[in-house]
């Protein structure tokens, strides 16, 4: 007769607390961002829908747009009692998991996500590439004051990659060569 062991259950991580508000990522319905924003408002959810102010030009005409700066995706600050209630809302597909655990976004980058459209600083979302070349810089005057990132490339003015970690996006920014300054290792 053989023997049966116990089966161990899968254990999952979870960020969600009962009482500190976390920042999570939702995932939205295709081109669905706005609508799903507004409807987690309506709910009484933090929510946050960075968006970048474009001029697009059709032929002869220009055209102010406002579009999302990470497709498909809403943060929300939230407490356990609020999960159902963003999985519930319109136009929510679901949370942004790794694996099955559901992590929560740090304060920091959120703030500089806040801190780089507040500025009107050239921004572009990139997936990340796992890079390994170039020199660590960090900006030593304007609105960005402090960021360090990774050189990329070198073209009249300086392409810096600011990762953002755990979130799976690197913020491409053009910045003047004369506000960087090299620093040593990694951040």
């Amino acid at each position: 007769m053989a023997a049966t062991l116990p089966v161990k259950p899968l254990e999952h991580e979870s960020h969600l607390s009962e009482t500190e508000p976390r920042w999570f990522a939702i995932r939205t319905r295709f081109k669905s961002e706005k609508l799903a924003y507004k409807q987690l408002l309506s709910r009484q959810i933090d929510a946050y829908l960075p968006i970048r102010h474009l001029i697009r030009r059709y032929g002869r005409k220009k055209r102010e747009v406002d579009l999302p700066l990470i497709n498909n995706f809403v943060f929300v600050k939230i407490v356990k009692k609020d999960y159902l209630t963003v999985l519930q809302t319109e136009y929510v597909n679901g949370f942004l998991k790794l694996g099955h655990n559901l992590l929560s976004i740090p304060e920091e980058q959120i703030s500089l996500i806040r801190r780089l459209l507040g500025e009107n600083v050239d921004v572009e979302v990139i997936e990340n590439v796992g890079l390994e070349k170039g020199d660590w810089v960090e900006v030593t005057m304007g609105p960005l004051l402090g960021m360090r990132g990774r050189l990329v490339n070198v073209k009249g003015k300086e392409k810096v990659l600011v990762e953002l970690i755990n979130s799976g996006y690197t913020l491409e920014i053009s910045i003047d060569s004369q506000l960087l300054r090299k620093v040593e290792g990694a951040i």
